[in-house]
């Protein structure tokens, strides 16, 4: 697997056999085919706060947060994601999410280990398609794949 924060995966793949011991936050990109849809399914699937809000300023706040997961190994996996957002009329709205995935997760990366939340190895799995590839490619997103 290539090091990166973004990773692509055959739709059959089983990432909690693949990722024993990691906190895995599961959304269908058949059930966030909107960003309403989207903010509350992440909101779920990676159990934030219920004073969370459902804008991307508190998606990239919870994503530097995760201090209710005790696992050091997270990762946002998005299932069927051709439908992912696929009604979202912004592709820009679209392209700012991936862009707060990329620098939450280098945020992570980098955390100082004297600081008072505990570190976290953030990343985000989608399931293959070309509609994803696309738009990681147009943001310049490295991906590798899962192997």
């Amino acid at each position: 697997m290539k090091n990166t924060h973004f990773l692509l995966a055959n739709p059959e793949s089983n990432i909690k056999k693949l990722f024993p011991g990691t906190f895995i936050g599961e959304i269908d990109g058949l059930k966030t085919s909107s960003m309403k849809d989207f903010h509350e399914q992440i909101g779920l699937a990676m159990q934030f706060p219920d004073y969370s809000g459902k804008n991307l300023d508190a998606l990239d706040e919870m994503l530097n947060d995760l201090e209710w997961i005790k696992q050091e190994k997270v990762i946002i996996y998005i299932k069927n994601s051709a439908d992912w957002l696929s009604k979202e009329k912004s592709e820009e709205k679209i392209l700012n999410v991936l862009d707060i995935f990329d620098a939450t997760a280098e945020d992570w990366k980098w955390m100082d280990e004297e600081e008072e939340t505990a570190r976290k190895e953030l990343r985000i799995i989608f399931s293959d398609s070309e509609r994803i590839r696309t738009l990681l490619e147009e943001q310049e997103i490295p991906f590798g794949m899962v192997e």
